[in-house]
């Protein structure tokens, strides 16, 4: 039940569904239209610029560390989908979580990667993407003996206990590197910390906040700000929820 809740949060949670909800009391209260009109298109700008939402990221992000040699290098699930007409995994806008797996795998970084990751969908829960993820690492030439897979987890929480679990079973002792989105990393190491017994290091993947931002950021609207702003109130209201969870 709390997961099929926190889908439903999740979805009034986009400040797309804000400005849709502002735009139809605009049509409905004609005495306050411009009031909501108005409110609406400033929602709109804020919400649309990549600036605002940049700088945002850039105060609650981590900086890309230097990392030692680990044993296991946790990518934790959310970077793609499954495509069933070519029935081939696709993948999304976190997929540099994988990629910076394999090229620290490829650097002798880590020496095995672990795919934490099961299926988080409300209705078609059959494909389990850690399962479709080891075919694209085989095309790769990525050996057996370097991939274990997690396929049970949906969520951050069943990351945690269910890898560390499999990894101290197989590896005991192990250095555990865990490899997700920047804007994740937060949440990520408060639940990770929690269940591991050992000290666990972490490495971001595709920053939200850049190094340097363009003229055009400042001015011109772009929806990826939206998706981003998206990712960002998701994973405080994530991690408010996993903190009363303690």
């Amino acid at each position: 039940m709390l997961f099929v809740l926190s889908k439903i949060l999740i979805f009034f949670l986009q400040p797309l569904v804000w400005i849709f909800l502002i735009l139809i009391l605009a049509f409905f209260k004609a005495q306050h239209r411009k009031v909501f009109l108005g409110i609406a298109l400033v929602l709109l700008f804020l919400f649309s610029n990549n600036f605002i939402v940049g700088k945002v990221a850039n105060s609650y992000e981590p900086k890309y560390p230097q990392p030692e040699t680990y044993d296991v290098g946790i990518v934790l699930g959310g970077y793609s989908s499954y495509n069933k007409h070519t029935k081939k995994i696709v993948f999304g806008s976190s997929s540099d979580r994988l990629f910076q797996a394999v090229s620290l795998l490829k650097q002798g970084k880590i020496k095995r990667i672990m795919l934490s990751s099961g299926n988080a969908n409300l209705i078609d829960t059959a494909a389990k993407e850690a399962a479709l993820t080891v075919h694209y690492l085989k095309e790769l030439g990525i050996a057996d003996s370097a991939i274990i897979i997690e396929s049970s987890s949906r969520n951050t929480l069943e990351n945690a206990r269910f890898s560390l679990k499999k990894i101290e079973a197989q590896i005991p002792m192990a250095k555990i590197l865990v490899i997700t989105s920047a804007w994740h990393i937060p949440r990520s190491k408060m639940i990770f910390d929690r269940f591991a017994k050992l000290p666990v290091a972490y490495y971001p993947t595709d920053f939200i906040g850049k190094g340097d931002y363009d003229f055009s950021d400042f001015i011109i609207p772009d929806a990826s700000a939206l998706n981003n702003w998206n990712k960002l109130l998701k994973e405080w209201v994530g991690y408010a929820v996993d903190q009363l969870r303690r």
